[in-house]
């Protein structure tokens, strides 16, 4: 049985490869969560991780799975040249982002109530899902803009 050969020079840059596309990633979701703070009514990690608002909750898991899949087909469809691929990732990660928050700011105005009145309900909203929703259909569109 032959099981071929091993090259630790390959593995060893594959794995820095993998250690510096999280980074960029990480980075850009980073970024993506300080923007929709910033375009939701008060702090948003507060709502979520200390007052526990179930309408906040719903709408950032909506958003982290959206820019979840964005910064995916940014990083996948990136140049296969390292440092090129990294410089492509973090730049259509926040092209991606940029347009994912002008969605959010339309949603925001088209969602009757609007989506800031929706986010502090004290009750999870039947809305609430539907932004999410509409926010994970917005990131395949966005993601296969990327691509």
């Amino acid at each position: 049985m032959n099981f071929g050969s091993l090259d630790a020079g390959d593995l060893g840059e594959g794995i820095v490869a993998t250690l510096l596309y999280f980074v960029v990633g990480a980075g850009v979701l980073a970024l993506g969560f300080l923007v929709l703070d910033m375009l939701t009514p008060g702090s948003l990690r507060r709502q979520v991780y200390v007052d526990h608002r179930p309408n906040a909750t719903v709408l950032l898991v909506g958003n982290h799975l959206s820019l979840t899949l964005i910064v995916a087909t940014a990083i996948v469809t990136s140049s296969d040249s390292l440092a090129q691929g990294l410089v492509d990732s973090a730049v259509y990660g926040l092209v991606g982002v940029a347009l994912h928050a002008l969605a959010l700011r339309v949603l925001d105005a088209v969602v009757p109530g609007h989506l800031r009145a929706i986010v502090n309900e004290p009750t999870l909203s039947p809305a609430a899902w539907a932004v999410a929703a509409s926010l994970l259909a917005i990131g395949v569109v966005n993601a296969a803009a990327l691509s």
